[in-house]
């Protein structure tokens, strides 16, 4: 009889939790405030189920990085970095936490010039030891869950570890990346674990390595990552990588995570806020809008010649300004209140012709007191990252992006996780193409002991007229994720867009350069007005992971990037 009792119960239970709960990838409004979106289902599970255990936004962020981590280890993991925005709805307070990797401090400006003094090739400097930073993603989940979690440390790591010792199937586009990827079995470690014998990708993963990783730094906070074996792992490795780098036990005993001031700016009646640098994410996307809220685009269609153009234009000259003015704060001087000054932003939305491209844009003026010797860098970087998007029943919020920089980072394992290269996205070069306007200038974005390259990641977070939180936000993309969160931010503001019809809709940009249509979509048909508008277009892939909440009047909405494998998971409530 107790048995039949308890089976009852059980039912009911389960009944009571497939009423509420909403798991897929098109789901509708939730009046509740319960939402985690991410790129993989395990992740975005392990979140939810620490929501619905009593932790907070902040909590449920940390279980999911844990698991992608494990799950997509081609896109993140405590061996890289990321950026974090949190919203504290009681104290209605935004926060901002920089997980960035440095680099290591006996770096030097030539990190990556041949000896002819020529720059590499972009994989020659990503695979092996050199690009490596200390990876800063541990360090900056502990900082603010000392402030703001709730759930017990210990407990965000319980899905990822019981995943990594049962083991789990392989994502379709894991198992793609490891069919296309020319160097991750050149590591010894990353072929043992990823590859058959026989050179194929394998179906099942198990990694135990990992799970005490895990269970280390579950039970003994970050210092058991930056102070213990796990710290002389990593440093063995790479100093044993073909070439050699030349991080220390030093290097990972001086990192610091950084809390630092969010940036904001209004468009029209909106308070749209993002990270600072060292990301030029949050400058860019701040710079694009305030350039675009100067057209009267309402009554335009989102996917118009119109629009693709002012778009690319307002990116053009954000990106110009971006790669002569923006790095790291710490280390040099950036104009941030200059370069969001609405009076400077309309100057720069003077240029723009409605009916010509302006071709490569110029940064704009700026003060010699400001920026002395200031020269361009270029970007080099061919990225892997992810996002994660989360609402907790209070009201709290998280954005973070998070990278270990190019597909599978440096391509060097250890204890079961793979190594950033994030130090390739320094400029290589550390003083400007020679001309005769560059003698004696320096690049911003230049290699420097300590120093943290800049980033294009971009959390965003959008508050309404009356200061609640309206739109959670941010993508994976590199240099592209500026232009895909602005795009978004913009269609959601402007046209009022659902979602799902935001992350879905078709790509394009220009990082001052060629403008790209994304392939395969309605998009390309814009390829001829545009030309004739004097654009240089390219029909190319782009691999957006956009993942986003907005909350209105009707309730929440998610939407989640169709070109991943992320989902959503809402209480219905």
């Amino acid at each position: 009889m107790l048995k039949k009792q308890c089976l009852v119960i059980f039912i009911g239970l389960l009944l009571i939790f497939s009423t509420n709960v909403a798991l897929s990838d098109d789901v509708g409004a939730s009046k509740k405030g319960i939402m985690v979106v991410a790129a993989n289902p395990k992740a975005v599970k392990a979140g939810y189920q620490i929501l619905q255990n009593g932790g907070n936004a902040l909590d449920a962020a940390i279980a999911v990085q844990m698991v992608l981590t494990l799950v997509e280890p081609q896109s993140s993991g405590i061996g890289g970095g990321a950026f974090l925005l949190y919203w504290d709805n009681k104290a209605k307070k935004l926060h901002a936490f920089d997980g960035r990797e440095t680099a290591p401090l006996t770096a030097r400006a030539d990190r990556f010039l041949l000896p002819s003094g020529k720059p590499q090739n972009f994989y020659q400097a990503v695979v092996g030891g050199p690009s490596v930073g200390v990876p800063g993603l541990l360090a900056m989940l502990e900082k603010s869950h000392k402030t703001h979690g709730v759930a017990p440390w210990s407990s965000l790591f319980s899905s990822s570890i019981k995943l990594a010792k049962k083991g789990f199937i392989v994502s379709p586009r894991l198992k793609e990346k490891l069919k296309k990827d020319l160097y991750l079995k050149h590591n010894p470690t990353a072929n043992r674990y990823f590859y058959n014998d026989d050179g194929t990708p394998k179906g099942r993963l198990v990694n135990v390595p990992l799970a005490k990783a895990l269970h280390d730094v579950a039970h003994g906070g970050s210092q058991a990552f930056y102070e213990g074996e796990l710290a002389k792992n990593m440093v063995a490795a790479v100093k044993n990588a073909s070439p050699p780098g030349d991080l220390t036990l030093e290097d990972f005993k001086a990192y610091k995570a950084i809390e630092r001031e969010p940036i904001c700016n209004n468009y029209k009646s909106n308070n749209v806020c993002s990270m600072p640098p060292p990301t030029s994410g949050g400058i860019a996307l701040l710079q694009m809008l305030g350039i675009l809220e100067t057209f009267d685009v309402k009554k335009e269609k989102p996917e118009s010649a119109k629009i693709v153009h002012l778009f690319t234009q307002a990116q053009r000259l954000a990106f110009a300004d971006r790669n002569q003015y923006v790095a790291d704060a710490d280390f040099v001087r950036v104009p941030v209140q200059h370069l969001l000054n609405k009076e400077y932003l309309q100057k720069r939305a003077a240029v723009i012709q409605l009916d010509k491209d302006m071709g490569r844009a110029k940064p704009g003026k700026i003060s010699e007191a400001l920026v002395i010797n200031r020269g361009e860098s270029i970007d080099f970087s061919h990225p892997s990252t992810s996002h994660i998007s989360i609402i907790d029943s209070w009201g709290n919020a998280v954005s973070m992006t998070t990278s270990i920089e190019n597909g599978f980072g440096s391509r060097i394992m250890v204890n079961g996780f793979l190594l950033n290269n994030q130090l390739t996205d320094f400029s290589f070069l550390p003083t400007p193409k020679q001309s005769k306007n560059n003698n004696n200038k320096l690049v911003a974005n230049r290699v420097e002991p300590g120093k943290r390259p800049r980033s294009s990641m971009t959390p965003t977070m959008v508050f309404n007229k009356n200061g609640e939180l309206s739109i959670v936000a941010g993508s994976p993309g590199g240099p592209k994720i500026i232009g895909y969160v602005a795009r978004t931010i913009w269609s959601l503001l402007e046209w009022d867009l659902d979602p799902k019809q935001v992350v879905s809709a078709p790509n394009f940009g220009n990082t001052n350069g060629v403008t790209i249509l994304e392939a395969g979509t309605t998009i390309e048909a814009l390829k001829e007005p545009l030309e004739a508008m004097g654009h240089k277009v390219k029909i190319k892939a782009m691999e957006s992971g956009l993942n986003v909440i907005k909350i209105d009047k009707n309730g929440m909405r998610g939407g989640t990037d169709p070109r991943r494998e992320g989902i959503i998971i809402t209480d219905r409530h």
